[in-house]
C-alpha cells in the first residue's frame, strides 16, 4: 500500500470497502464494529489518520497506535477472531506524516461470524453502502450454521420416512442415473439403500436414530411434506418465462408451487432445464460410438447454473429460487450468501458446497461440478457464443445470490450504431473497455464498477476512473453516490437496477445565466491557468492555499469539479469531496443546482 494508492482512494470515497477514521484521540471505538463489518462482508482496507472528509491529519504517535491495536485486536474479551497478519497492518508515510492502514480480508464460513465482544447475537456487523450495520439474530444463526462442519442438507428430518417421499420421481431418478452410468454398482441398491449411498438417509452414529435427511427430502419428498413446519416451511421454486413484451402479460409459461406436480427439488430441474434450453441451437455432432451428441457447451453452463442454484441455497432463507428465463437473458437467484470470496469464485478451483448430499445426487446424473470448476464452466459456454460476460450479485436483508446470463452478443453491431447516432464519430475514438461501458449501459440499462470487472478482470479503482471519465466527458451520467454508484447514458429515465431501486433525478431546474468556462475569453482563460498555477506546480497543498485558488477561480463564473480539476491538476471527485462540498457548507461557494447536489454536472461558484 502506497501513498499513491491512498489517494486514489480518497478520489473515489468512502464506501463497503473503504473506511477512513482520523484517530485523532487515539484508537478509535468503532474501529471493531468496521472490522467485524468487513470480515462478514467481503473484506476491506481502514486507514486510521485521515478524516472522513479526506483531511490527512496524520498520527501522532505511530508506535503507540500500532502496540494499542495490536493488544486490543488480540484481546478475546474485545474481538473474538485476529485475522490479520503482520503484513496487514502496514505505516505508509504520508508527506510530512504517517497513516496506519489495515487490510481486513473476508472470513472464511468457518471463521463467520466475527463479532465484537463476547456475544455473537450482540456483537456481529456487516457493511453496506451506510457504513456498518448491527446484524439480526437470524443473520447470526445463519453465519453460525455455515461454519458447521456438517452439511446443512445431511440433517436428519425427526418424523419423516419413505412415505413422505415420491415413489415416481425416485424411479426417475434411479432411470436417469443409469441411462448415465449404467454399471455403477449403487445401482444395485433398494430404494432406501440408493438412498443412503446418495446421502438422502443415514444414520446418527452417536444417538443410533436412523431416518431420511433433509437432502433426501427436498429431492425426492412430496411438496406438501417439504412445505410442513417441521421441515422447509419456507421452501419455494418458481420458473417464470417472459417473452411477451405487453406488459398485461406478466409471464408466458411458468412452473411454480401449485398442486398439479410434485414440486420437489428433482421434479423442478427436469422441467426447468428442458425449458431453459429448448431453443437453443444443437449443432450436428457424432459421439466416438457413432451416436449424436445432442450437448453444447452452452448447455452444460445452463446446466451447471441451475445445480448451482439448486446445491447451493439456503433453504431457511426467503424467496426460495427463481428461475427466469427471458428473450435476451436468464436469471437465477437464490437464498443465501456466497461461502468464498468474489475473486475466489471468479478464480475457481475452490468447492465450497452448502448442500454436499443435493451436489452428489445430481452429479450422479450429470449435473454439478465438485472441483470448484462451475463457474469456469459457465463462463466458458458463455464465451463460447461470443455472449456478453455473466454477472454476479450479493444482496443482504434478505441474502439472496443472482446470476445474470446475457444471451446478447459482446459488442451488438446494432447497439454501436445507437451510440453513434447520440454522440457521433466520437464512439469510434474510444477504447474498447471504453465502449464495453458505453454498450453495456446501452443493453442492460446501466453499467457499474463490479459489472464491468467481471468482464474485464481490471482493478476496480481503474474501472471507476474509467466510468467517472466518461460521465466528465458526457458519455454517461451518474446515479448514487461513491462505491454505490452506477451509470447510465445520457437521458435514459431512472430504473430498477440489480434489485435497487434509483429514484429518477430531477431535471427540471433551469441553467442561469452566468457565464461557464466555455464562455470565457483567451485572456480570462490565461488569467484563471495562472491563479491555478501553485497547485499545478505543488504536490500537495495546504488547505487554506487549496481553498484560496478555488475562490479565486469560481469568482465570477461557475465550474464544473472537472473544469476544476484540468485547471489544478487534480482529480474531480477528490476536489468535490476535500474542497467543494465543505466550502458549499460554510457559506464559501454556491451551487448551480442547489436542490440537486449531486448531479454530474453540477457547478460552483464563488459566493458574494
Amino acid at each position: 500500500m502506497t501513498e499513491s494508492d491512498i489517494l486514489k482512494a480518497l478520489d473515489i470515497g468512502e464506501g463497503s470497502d473503504w473506511e477512513f477514521k482520523s484517530a485523532k484521540g487515539g484508537l478509535p471505538g468503532s474501529m471493531w464494529e468496521t472490522y467485524s463489518g468487513m470480515t462478514n462482508t467481503d473484506g476491506g482496507t481502514i486507514v486510521l489518520g485521515i478524516e472522513k472528509d479526506g483531511t490527512v491529519r496524520g498520527l501522532e504517535d505511530v508506535p503507540k497506535m500500532q502496540k494499542s491495536f495490536g493488544d486490543t485486536i488480540n484481546n478475546r474479551g474485545k474481538v473474538n477472531i485476529n485475522l490479520l497478519t503482520d503484513e496487514m497492518v502496514q505505516v505508509v508515510p504520508f508527506d510530512k506524516t504517517s497513516v496506519l492502514v489495515v487490510r481486513v480480508p473476508r472470513a472464511t464460513r468457518r471463521q463467520r461470524p466475527v463479532f465484537v465482544g463476547q456475544n455473537p447475537l450482540v456483537g456481529t456487523y456487516r457493511r453496506n453502502y451506510e457504513g456498518d450495520y448491527h446484524c439480526t439474530e437470524d443473520e447470526v444463526g445463519r453465519m453460525l450454521a455455515d461454519r458447521s462442519e456438517e452439511p446443512a442438507d445431511s440433517q436428519l428430518v425427526p418424523g419423516f420416512g419413505l412415505n413422505d417421499l415420491d415413489k415416481q420421481s425416485l424411479d426417475q431418478y434411479r432411470q436417469r442415473f443409469s441411462a448415465r452410468d449404467p454399471e455403477h454398482p449403487w445401482l444395485a441398491e433398494r430404494p432406501r439403500g440408493l438412498l443412503e449411498k446418495l446421502g438422502g438417509w443415514r444414520k446418527d452414529r452417536m444417538t443410533g436414530v436412523e431416518g431420511l435427511t433433509l437432502a433426501g427430502l427436498l429431492m425426492f419428498g412430496k411438496d406438501e411434506a417439504i412445505r410442513s413446519p417441521e421441515a422447509v416451511p419456507l421452501y419455494h421454486v418458481d420458473y417464470r418465462e417472459k417473452y411477451s413484451d405487453d406488459p398485461e402479460i406478466r409471464w408466458t409459461d411458468r412452473i411454480t408451487i401449485n398442486g398439479t406436480w410434485v414440486a420437489n427439488l428433482f421434479q423442478f430441474y427436469q422441467r426447468t432445464i428442458q425449458r431453459l434450453t429448448a431453443d437453443l441451437k444443437i449443432p450436428f455432432q457424432l459421439e466416438p460410438d457413432l451416436f449424436r451428441k445432442d450437448d453444447t457447451p452452452v448447455h452444460a453452463a445452463i446446466r451447471e447454473a441451475l445445480v448451482n442454484a439448486i446445491i447451493h441455497a439456503d433453504y431457511r432463507g426467503q424467496g426460495g429460487i427463481v428461475v427466469e428465463k427471458y428473450r435476451d437473458r436468464i436469471e437465477l437467484s437464490n437464498p443465501g450468501t456466497l461461502l468464498v470470496s468474489f475473486d475466489q469464485l471468479l478464480q475457481g478451483g475452490i468447492s465450497e458446497c452448502r448442500n454436499k448430499s443435493l451436489q452428489t445426487m445430481f452429479l450422479m446424473i450429470g449435473g454439478g461440478e465438485r472441483a470448484g470448476s462451475g463457474i469456469d464452466k459457465i463462463w466458458q459456454g458463455w464465451k463460447s457464443q461470443h455472449w456478453r460476460c455473466p454477472g454476479i450479485r450479493e444482496t443482504l436483508q434478505p441474502d439472496r445470490f443472482r446470476l445474470f446470463l446475457p444471451m446478447v452478443s459482446l459488442l451488438p453491431e446494432d447497439s454501436v450504431e445507437r451510440l453513434r447516432k447520440q454522440f457521433g464519430r466520437q464512439v469510434d475514438r474510444l477504447s474498447r473497455l471504453e465502449l464495453q461501458a458505453l454498450v453495456t449501459a446501452e443493453t442492460e440499462g446501466s453499467v457499474s464498477n463490479a459489472r464491468l470487472r467481471e468482464m474485464c478482470g481490471e482493478h476496480p479503482t481503474e474501472i471507476t476512473r474509467l466510468l467517472q471519465g466518461l460521465s466528465n466527458r458526457r458519455f454517461l451520467e451518474q446515479a448514487g453516490q461513491k462505491r454505490g454508484a452506477y451509470y447510465q447514458l445520457p437521458g435514459v429515465p431512472a430504473q430498477v437496477n440489480s434489485g435497487l431501486l434509483h429514484t429518477e433525478r430531477n431535471s427540471s431546474h433551469k441553467a442561469d445565466s452566468s457565464r461557464r468556462l466555455e464562455d470565457l475569453s483567451e485572456e480570462e482563460l490565461a488569467t484563471l491557468r495562472s491563479i491555478a498555477a501553485p497547485a499545478l506546480h505543488g504536490r500537495r497543498l495546504p488547505l487554506d492555499e487549496s481553498q484560496t485558488i478555488i475562490l479565486g477561480l469560481c469568482d465570477g463564473q461557475y465550474l464544473t469539479a472537472v473544469e476544476l480539476g484540468e485547471l489544478m491538476g487534480r482529480h474531480p471527485n477528490g476536489l468535490r469531496n476535500r474542497f467543494l462540498t465543505p466550502m458549499v457548507e460554510a457559506g464559501l461557494l454556491l451551487r448551480r443546482y442547489p436542490d440537486e447536489p449531486n448531479r454530474p454536472d453540477q457547478a460552483y461558484t464563488r459566493k458574494k
